[in-house]
């Protein structure tokens, strides 16, 4: 389904740190994006006034709104920032799994940047978002687990 690229790691001064995970898959569609809902929500370009809403697939960012469900959540304006901070360049790819929509109707994908960058992975190794994992859309589970692990254990974002 998938032909993931190499999970790229580079040393920098000081230290070993982790830079941004790179898997971008063949085929991945180029859209623009158009605003940032939240932390793993967002709508692109696809002809249409209210453009396509896609929400990330395998990650829970904290709420920015109230619902009749769920309040506000800690760190969910910050999740949303970061967000809006990594798709500023407009431009991002999307990658799907088995289920393409969800109850809501809206995209479930796997977002890259240009330079290659996972935004969902970024998202959990951050500490901007957990790890969801919602069959069918499981092909990324254990990274996303991995590295929410690893955003705990060095208390970043939600976890300081």
């Amino acid at each position: 389904m998938f032909r993931l690229g190499i999970i790229l790691i580079w040393l920098t001064m000081g230290g070993c740190m982790a830079r941004p995970v790179s898997l971008m898959p063949e085929g991945a569609r180029a859209v623009t994006v158009v605003r940032v809902i939240d932390g793993d929500t967002f709508v692109v370009e696809d002809g249409s006034d209210k453009g396509e809403t896609v929400r990330l697939i395998g990650v829970d960012a904290p709420e920015t709104r109230r619902s009749a469900h769920r309040d506000i959540g800690h760190f969910g304006e910050e999740a949303k920032a970061y967000l809006t901070e990594l798709l500023s360049g407009g431009q991002v790819f999307l990658a799907y799994d088995v289920g393409k929509r969800d109850r809501y109707r809206r995209t479930l994908a796997y977002a890259y940047l240009p330079d290659g960058t996972f935004v969902n992975a970024e998202l959990v190794r951050r500490g901007f978002a957990t790890a969801l994992t919602v069959p069918p859309n499981v092909a990324q589970a254990d990274l996303f687990t991995d590295l929410e692990r690893e955003a705990r254990r060095k208390r970043r974002g939600l976890w300081k």
